[in-house]
């Protein structure tokens, strides 16, 4: 093998891990990004109304 050969295939594996490292903190930031975005929708909700307390306390069967 020729050194040059050796020197470039080494230049491209480092700029590939790079490059994978890269796209894995991108990956990271936007699923961060996701999550508050989640977390501002749901905090956003309106509470939710409670039944009154008589509702759901019995069930009508037929027989």
């Amino acid at each position: 093998m020729n050194v040059s050969a050796v020197n470039s295939l080494a230049i491209q594996t480092s700029q590939g891990q790079t490059g994978d490292a890269v796209n894995i903190l991108v990956q990271k930031k936007a699923m961060e990004i996701q999550a508050q975005s989640a977390s501002q929708l749901i905090a956003s909700l309106p509470p939710v109304a409670s039944n009154p307390p008589h509702l759901g306390q019995n069930i009508d069967m037929m027989v």
